[in-house]
């Protein structure tokens, strides 16, 4: 080491009141997001759009939970056909729905672009569906109506999918026979 390097502590008083600072800056940036998004003043709506079988589905971010690669999955005995089991997505056991299947439109096919969408936990259903493919963010505000379903800049039609309306569904909760 030259004389001209002076290596610095690990942490530094200064360094942890500057984290301190910049921690507590995200956190109030976060918080204004959140109160826009919840009362809809200028904020878009962002929505995660899917491919389930055929169909473009957008679902709220808030009901959506994380994005995982299919991976294997345990047959359950004497489930509904939709139910495609469980799959272990970090540490946790979570059943996986074939809503495609579910809806009586056909399967999901499963190929390299297919992922695993779990439920956001505030639904408090420990379960995710299977889709052919992962769009990205939508900005539903963007799109215009076309009777029940919405239409982007494209021409592609979406359907909206209300994760929490599914998960009351009495159909959707009896997955056995």
């Amino acid at each position: 080491m030259s004389g001209a390097e002076v290596k610095q502590p690990a942490s530094t008083p200064g360094d942890a009141a500057g984290r301190r600072t910049r921690l507590r800056q995200y956190q109030v940036q976060l918080l204004e997001r959140m109160q826009a998004a919840r009362g809809n003043t200028g904020a878009r709506i962002n929505q995660l759009g899917v491919q389930i079988g055929a169909e473009r589905v957008l679902l709220d971010l808030t009901q959506a939970g994380e994005i995982v690669p299919v991976s294997a999955l345990t047959a359950v005995p004497l489930t509904q056909p939709w139910y495609l089991g469980l799959s272990n997505i970090r540490g946790n056991l979570v059943g996986v729905i074939d809503l495609a299947r579910y809806l009586r439109l056909g399967d999901t096919a499963v190929g390299p672009d297919s992922r695993i969408v779990t439920f956001a936990g505030a639904l408090g259903f420990n379960c995710a569906l299977l889709v052919s493919r992962v769009y990205g963010l939508r900005h539903a505000g963007d799109m215009e109506r076309a009777g029940d379903l919405l239409r982007d800049a494209d021409a592609n039609l979406w359907t909206v999918l209300d994760l929490a309306a599914l998960v009351r569904d009495p159909r959707f909760v009896q997955i056995g026979f």
